[in-house]
Order: structure tokens, then sequence, then C-alpha cells
């Protein structure tokens, strides 16, 4: 399609279906067991990968206190980890893509459990990072396999649904991590440390589950699909030649895609990580919340998350992904005043529909990836350019963190947290102006991006090539 018509149709195609929402206790009725079992493996393991991620987040002040460095340095554990993601979705997308998505998903589970538990073992801050840069290799891994595992297989009409589900593993784990931190840090002689060795335990079995559980049909399919393109061109290659044979056309084919995904899930993890990995540290610092308050504040802004990711992801089977993003985005943006600048308890109901909204979008996320992503590379598409978003949006907290410092807050009197040596900063200001320029950059990409709603794309491509080879055999003999 030419540039200009391409352009032209990003505001044409916009138009919803008008289809009637389809009832969504029908549409989970339309999940088997197996279905449901695969979902479940793929929401366990994203809930705990977040509930790790989030044992840094909610305790940067501790973390500052036992290793007597200043916030901003603590806020480099969490970027550092979003830096390496990358590294561990390439490492383990391929190996989804070659040897299924039943083993490197279990070795990659394996792996983040056991560096979110060495974490809460570190004696320096060195060795704290090390362990923290290990998790974000893993946890880079897992987001690709955990979508492909939980979604590829489902029937296409409760992708959607399914799609806000899942992604709500991300906020599931934010909320069990915010209770399970007050519960844990103040009750027991280890404090933050506890939270790690806590966490790293459920992934554990989540992985033994999946060992006792099939390989996923779509990967079966794939697989059936490159052996039958080897035999037909009577090679005797191997399996990874096999392999590099189907990848390299999908590469070069879909390359323009994959950049527009890394581009896209850039915004979208700036809009995450700027709104949520400092957010319980402006809490402590700028409006001086105590640790009860602050568990409140983000329990709440963590329900609301849920019912927005999972009403998005429902409705946007039917009144198309980029649309309800769109239209989300605008909302979510009115709402960051009433986030960051409110005073007081308020605040917990701007947290709730801000959280409804920032989550919304990305209850669309995981499906949408998943169409737009070819099914010859997909848990490898997925993955990269999720986590390539996650590099380039690595430094989020800390940006947010280096600026917030040039504005200092006086202490209240009343205080029950304190920073470390009793600093205290407004990042008020700071995190609106970031969201905000988030919320514009993330409309501009939807609005200009490409949709593939409710299609499922299969093997056929590959089945077509091998009828027409087949064809030109019988000509030549002929």
């Amino acid at each position: 399609m030419p540039i200009c018509e391409y352009f032209t149709s990003r505001f044409t195609t916009l138009k919803p279906p008008l289809i009637v929402p389809e009832n969504p206790i029908k549409l989970l009725r339309k999940l088997n067991r197996r279905h449901v079992t695969f979902f479940t493996i793929g929401f366990l393991a994203w809930t705990f990968d977040a509930f790790d991620f989030f044992c840094v987040s909610l305790n940067v002040i501790s973390i500052s206190r036992t290793f007597d460095k200043p916030t901003a340095h603590i806020t480099w554990a969490i970027a550092i980890t979003l830096m390496l993601r990358s590294i561990g979705a390439i490492i383990f997308g391929i190996a989804g893509d070659r040897y299924g998505r039943k083993w490197p998903f279990i070795i990659n589970i394996i792996f983040y459990s056991m560096a979110g538990i060495a974490s809460g073992f570190s004696r320096t801050f060195t060795q704290f990072i090390i362990f923290r840069a290990l998790f974000g290799i893993a946890m880079g891994g897992i987001y690709g396999n955990c979508a492909a595992t939980a979604l590829e297989d489902a029937p296409i009409v409760t992708r959607g649904l399914l799609s806000g589900l899942l992604q709500q593993g991300y906020s599931v784990g934010f909320l069990l991590a915010s209770i399970c931190n007050h519960l844990i840090t103040d009750s027991q002689r280890y404090g933050w440390r506890a939270m790690f060795w806590f966490g790293g335990i459920p992934p554990l079995f989540v992985a033994l589950w999946r060992v006792f559980l099939p390989e996923t049909d779509a990967f079966l399919r794939v697989k059936q699909a490159r052996e039958q393109q080897a035999s037909n061109s009577n090679e005797t290659s191997s399996a990874m030649e096999r392999f590099l044979l189907t990848v390299r056309p999908a590469l070069h084919d879909h390359w323009p895609i994959l950049i527009y995904l890394v581009l896209m899930m850039a915004g979208f993890n700036f809009l995450a990580h700027g709104s949520q990995d400092l957010y319980p540290t402006f809490l402590a610092s700028t409006l001086q919340f105590s640790p009860t308050l602050i568990t409140i504040t983000t329990s709440v802004a963590s329900c609301g998350a849920l019912i927005g990711g999972i009403l998005c992801g429902y409705f946007s089977s039917f009144f198309g992904r980029r649309l309800l993003i769109l239209v989300t985005l605008i909302v979510g943006a009115a709402l960051v005043p009433a986030y960051t600048l409110s005073e007081g308890k308020t605040i917990i109901i701007g947290a709730f529909f801000e959280q409804m909204c920032v989550q919304g979008v990305w209850g669309v996320v995981p499906v949408h990836l998943i169409e737009l992503s070819p099914v010859q590379m997909r848990s490898f598409v997925v993955g990269v350019s999720y986590q390539l978003g996650n590099l380039i949006s690595s430094v989020s907290a800390t940006i947010e963190a280096k600026v917030g410092e040039q504005f200092r807050k006086e202490p209240s009197a009343l205080t029950e947290t304190t920073s470390l040596h009793g600093e205290h900063y407004d990042y008020s200001k700071v995190i609106a102006v970031f969201l905000l320029s988030v919320y514009v950059y993330l409309f501009l990409i939807i609005l200009i991006g490409p949709e593939k709603r409710n299609t499922d794309e299969t093997i056929t491509e590959v089945k077509i090539k091998d009828e027409q080879k087949e064809e030109e055999l019988e000509k030549i003999e002929v």
C-alpha cells in the first residue's frame, strides 16, 4: 500500500465494527480444560515475575538504608533489570520458537526464581545489582513464552478477554507484593530481604506443573510445517537449519512491523514504569504517607488496574484494538493531575482511575502483539519487541528520581517514614510532566500503527508454497 494511502487509512480503519459484545461467561465456556490450564500457567508465571520485580520498587527507601546509598542509586537496580530484559527475550525467544514453548519456559521460570531468592542474600550493593541484572535477563524471557503459552491455542474470539486477564498478572503481582510487603517486611528481623525469599518459592511450583503438561498445538503445527517443507525440498537438513529456513524469510518480510512494535512497546513501558516504579517513593517522600497508607494506595491502584485491563481487553475484540487504546489514552492523560498533584488521601481515588487507564491499554497489548507477530517466530517477536521497549524505557524511574531531587520538600513533624538522611523530594510535577509526554507519544504511535483484530495467522502461507512447489514438480515430470 502506498504511504499516503496507508496514513489516510489509519483514520478510516478506526471505525468500530459495532458488534454487540458477547457475554464473557459464554466466551469463557468456549475454553476447554487444556486452554484453561495453559492460560493459568502463563498467568501465574507472569504474576510472580511481577511480584519479584516490584519487591525493589516497594522497598527503595529500606534498601537505600541497608546499603547506605541515595534513592537515585537504588533506582538503578530497577533500570539494570529493565535494560537486560532484552537479552533474555532474545535468548528465550529463540529457544521458544526453536525448541518449543515448554522446556525453555520451565528453565526460564527456575532462572528468575533463583535470581530473586539470591537478591535477598546480597551482602553488598554490588552483589545486589548483579543479582538484579541476572533477574532482568530471566524476566526478559518470560513474557513472550507466557503470551504464546496462554493465548495461541485459545479460540480467536476469546483472545481479547484472555489478553486483558493475562496482562493483569502484572497488576496482581503488584497487588500481592504491596500486601505481602506490608505484612512481611516490618514483622521480622530480615526486613526487605524476606520479600525476595518469599517471592521466589511459588514460581518453582509453577515450573513443576508445566513439566507435566504437553507442548502447545500452535508450536506443533509450526514444527510439522518445517518438517514438511524440509521433506518436500528433499533436503537432509538439521532441525536448526529448518528453523532458520523459516525464520529468515519471516525477518525479511516482517522487519518493518518488528521496528514498529519496539517503538510501540517503548511507549507502553514508559507509561507503566513512569507511573508505577517511583510512585511508592513519591507517596512516602512527597506526600509523607505512612507505610499503611502507602499499602492502601498501591492496593487500590492495583484494583483499578485489574478492572481496567480486563474491561479493555474484553471490549477490544468488538470495538477494535487501536480505537480502544486511543480513547483510554485520552482519559488517562486527563486524570494525570488527580494522580500526582492531589494532596492527602484524595489521591487514592486518582490512583485508582489512573491505573485503570494505564493497565487498561496494557490489557490489549498481549493479543495485539500476538496478532501482529508472524507465527513462525511469534515467541521471539513478542518477547524481543516487548523487552527492547523495556530497554528504551529502563531509566524511567531514574530520570524521575534525579530530576525530582532538584525539588526539595520540608518533612512533616508527624511523618512516620523518612528517606535516607531525612531527605524529602517533591516528585509530583516531575511524574506529571513525564506521564503527559508519554501519553502524547503513545497516542501518535497507536494512531499510525496497523491492526489485525480477530485474525489468526496460521501456517497457510507455508502450505501454499509447498503446494506450489509440488505443482511445479508435476509440470516438470509431465
